[in-house]
């Protein structure tokens, strides 16, 4: 038989059910701006039934209040993370797409390439019409130098914007760090609470946004799994294994995070890229995360797309033979010596590994074109085994990037300098200057490593073909062949000094019969005519005419920003509805809490009624039946 009182029990956790499912309305609604915060709720069942002795079997004990726990869906937090990590790619590599855009913008207030070329040929038209003119020389000359200034000023602008990418790259990842290390500490919180029989919800939703956070940087797997008994595989413990996976490297192990680190590369992987730019290991293995990887997304290969991206265009042949101490490939992807963009110093691989070079020699065709590469090999040698297991394999040189980052048009205008600046000076080296001298290079490189200005006349004095040049930065070889326009990239090309005397610039052609000069006249300008005709008629680039420079630019980059743009859009318009999704399972309504907020105050007042008719029940029992 139930107790007397057994009524009032009742009620009682009634009272107790419906205070707490109040408390936790009051909870979700003060939390209802809160990011990241999901919503909460009092599970609640019916207490368990006991035996009356009665003819109607047992009665209930009322409602027990189990468990405050969160709405929360996995299925949508997957979601969300995987389409963010395609989103952070995305988003990350239009920013810097778009700086790239801003160096090559052409306008009335930043004069860019199209107008400084265009005023330099007008200079030049004036040096044709009136040859002998000392200053129509000089502003020719004058336009000249801003036009080598102008790829100066961009070149170095992308270096300065290459370690400014190469900077975010190691801050990231010290923010993966810090986040996977909070995600350890957070697992330990979670599961001594949850090992009590308690819910760690607010944590819960805390480790939840650090994942937002870290699923935009690199694409995560995440895992939770439930730790059971050992010795009774059903009895849960309450306590669970969280882990977060890159690329199959385990990132977070419930209590224990791995690290990742930066290593310097000990040389660059293009000609002109910056020095000092880093790689990203395993702090635990040093093994380097695979940023090419086809599955890996997120801001941080974002970075380095755009940091190393070279359009695949990087050197590739085949290993045609292999000593202790070179390397030796024909079938070049590239054979034209304008477009060489591979440093002096640098790494070759082969079968995955990786060959330090300090020097290499490229070899002409009797047609003037690179039939082969030979790689000087840094501090190794090759033992016999090892040349011929690489034998026929495919040497690259540097990372294979399918992207127009940085190094691409670095490149794009290494190529169009060298193409225009030795179509002008092979015409310019036929003229005689004012003095009746013949005329040098007018576009020339200061070589920093030789402490030389390059006029590349050995290139051209050395005319028989085939032929084999060479290039080191060894400091005792102080001049190998320096004067190759491979040299020339558009951080040091310039105007020849001695051109700072205009009269040394030629507009007629050097005729000499014998030991006889022919004098055209200072006035003549059929030199000036042949030059002319650089400014769009000669082809010098892609195809297209000098001129077309920016043109042929620009649609690189506007092709690149606006898939980068698209696709962001696109993703971050996913990114939204799967939010919605997600929020609508684990975000607060204020109209659905306003409604829970009535429904359980009426339910409180009710159990608060019940208790009030039980009162006068047992008044009436108690006070006014007498025995």
């Amino acid at each position: 038989m139930s107790s007397t009182f057994f009524g009032l029990s009742i009620a009682g956790t009634g009272l107790n059910a419906f205070k707490a499912s109040v408390e936790t309305t009051t909870n979700n609604i003060s939390n209802v701006n809160t990011k990241g915060y999901s919503k909460q709720v009092v599970n609640l069942k019916s207490g368990p039934a006991i035996r009356t002795f009665q003819k109607y079997g047992n009665a209930g004990t009322g409602v027990v209040a189990e468990s405050v726990t969160q709405n929360r869906d996995q299925y949508f937090d997957e979601k969300y993370w995987n389409n963010n990590a395609q989103y952070g790619l995305y988003d990350k590599k239009l920013y810097y797409m778009q700086q790239i855009e801003d160096y090559y913008k052409d306008s009335a207030t930043v004069p860019g390439f199209t107008r400084i070329y265009t005023k330099m040929f007008n200079a030049l038209d004036a040096v044709g019409s009136n040859a002998g003119d000392t200053s129509a020389r000089n502003e020719f000359l004058s336009d000249a130098r801003e036009l080598t200034g102008y790829f100066n000023n961009i070149s170095n602008e992308l270096s300065e914007l290459q370690t400014t990418v190469n900077d975010e790259i190691k801050t990231t990842v010290d923010q993966v760090n810090s986040i996977a290390q909070k995600i350890a500490l957070m697992n330990r919180q979670i599961n001594i609470i949850e090992v009590e029989g308690g819910h760690a919800n607010e944590l819960r939703d805390e480790r939840a946004l650090l994942v937002d956070e870290l699923s935009k940087i690199l694409p995560v797997q995440i895992k939770e799994a439930k730790v059971t008994n050992s010795n009774f595989p059903d009895m849960y413990t309450g306590a669970t294994n969280y882990s977060v996976t890159v690329n199959g490297k385990s990132l977070v192990d419930t209590f224990e995070y791995n690290q990742l680190t930066t290593v310097t590369r000990a040389n660059v992987y293009n000609q002109s890229d910056a020095e000092g730019l880093y790689d990203v290991a395993w702090a635990d293995t040093g093994e380097l995360l695979n940023m090419n990887s086809k599955t890996m997304t997120g801001s941080l290969k974002a970075m380095f797309e755009v940091r190393d991206g070279n359009n695949e265009e990087n050197l590739k042949g085949h290993v045609i033979g292999a000593t202790s101490g070179t390397i030796t490939i024909n079938y070049p992807n590239n054979t034209d010596p304008l477009q060489m963009n591979l440093p002096v110093q640098g790494y070759v691989t082969v079968n995955n590994t990786q060959y330090p070079y300090d020097g290499f020699s490229v070899n002409y065709d009797k047609n003037g074109k690179i039939e082969s590469y030979t790689f000087e090999l840094q501090n190794r040698t090759l033992d016999l085994d090892e040349a011929n297991e690489i034998q026929g394999n495919i040497l690259y040189v540097g990372s294979t990037i399918d992207f127009k980052g940085i190094p691409y048009y670095q490149n794009q205008m290494n190529a169009f300098l060298r193409s225009f600046a030795k179509s002008f000076n092979d015409i310019e080296e036929e003229a005689q200057d004012a003095n009746g001298d013949p005329a040098g290079a007018v576009f020339v490189a200061y070589d920093s490593f030789a402490g030389k200005e390059a006029t590349f006349s050995e290139e051209k004095a050395d005319s028989a073909l085939p032929r084999t040049y060479r290039f080191t930065n060894r400091e005792n070889e102080k001049n190998p062949l320096s004067d190759a326009y491979y040299r020339l990239t558009a951080q040091n090309v310039n105007v020849a000094r001695k051109l700072s005397d205009p009269n040394y610039f030629g507009t007629t052609k050097y005729i000499k019969n014998g030991n006889t000069q022919t004098d055209n006249g200072i006035e003549a300008s059929d030199i000036v005519l042949r030059l002319q005709k650089l400014q769009s008629q000669t082809k010098l680039f892609r195809n297209s005419g000098g001129s077309d420079f920016l043109e042929v630019i620009y649609s690189d980059m506007t092709v690149d920003a606006q898939e980068c743009s698209v696709f962001a859009e696109n993703y971050k318009s996913i990114a939204n509805a799967i939010d919605t999704q997600r929020k609508s399972v684990s975000g607060v309504d204020e109209d659905e809490e306003a409604l829970d907020l009535v429904k359980f105050q009426n339910a409180y007042n009710l159990s608060s009624k019940a208790i009030s008719v039980l009162n006068q029940m047992y008044d009436r029992l108690i006070t006014q039946t007498g025995v």
